[in-house]
């Protein structure tokens, strides 16, 4: 999210309409918006909180990047209690990774460098998440299997994220943010397999849904003119 590092401190009230400006309309996930309904919500409680505090929302990133990596690690431990603080805490710096956003867009505080760093920092929470379900998975079940296909799934998932930039910049769409839903989603749905221990189902649904979005991103490449 586009965050500045610096605060000169808020004077106005924190407006939640303003904080959530954006545009998410390209994806059919636009009608079942998590973001919407459950994270800008919860997220809105932790912008009111610090609102007029010295607390950055590059600070509430590198929050959120801490809890996805807590997350990664309760999942590596291969039990179900562990499964399920990792899915609760993956879901919490989904909700933290929202509120940097609010709190900079509330403030006026938008700058490139917030948005790259919650793009780089989103990138390396997703990495230890997905390899670290694989292993806690493979450490839970002994299924060799598992354990490949959970590889699988992180390398599809990482091809398809560089497949969907090479695109954007192929095409020249350079409109930012419109994969919050999605990553949201992303995030809710490891959450939701921690807590009810169903990582394999998980897995093989990340692999399937990798495979089907490089597949879109490739006709999508393929149908552009030629010029």
């Amino acid at each position: 999210m586009p965050q500045d590092p610096t605060v000169t401190g808020p004077t106005d009230k924190f407006d939640y309409q303003k904080s959530v400006q954006k545009t998410e309309d390209k994806f059919i996930l636009q009608f079942l918006r998590i973001d919407k309904y459950v994270n800008r919500p919860l997220a809105s409680l932790i912008v009111r909180a610090v609102y007029r505090t010295g607390v950055t929302p590059n600070q509430l990133t590198l929050l959120a990047f801490a809890l996805g990596l807590a997350g990664a690690y309760f999942f590596s431990r291969g039990t179900p209690s562990a499964f399920l603080i990792g899915g609760l805490l993956a879901q919490a710096s989904s909700i933290m990774d929202n509120a940097d956003g609010m709190l900079a867009r509330a403030r006026n505080q938008m700058s490139e460098f917030g948005a790259q760093l919650d793009i780089y920092l989103d990138r390396v929470n997703e990495f230890f998440l997905l390899i670290c379900i694989a292993l806690g998975q493979y450490r839970y079940s002994g299924s060799l299997e598992l354990l490949i296909v959970g590889l699988a799934a992180t390398a599809i998932y990482f091809l398809q994220v560089s497949l969907f930039y090479l695109t954007k910049n192929f095409v020249r769409d350079f409109q930012k943010g419109e994969t919050g839903e999605l990553r949201s989603w992303l995030m809710f749905l490891i959450c939701l397999c921690g807590v009810l221990n169903r990582l394999a189902y998980g897995i093989y649904f990340f692999l399937a849904l990798g495979a089907g979005i490089i597949l879109f991103h490739s006709i999508s490449f393929f149908r552009k003119p030629k010029g």
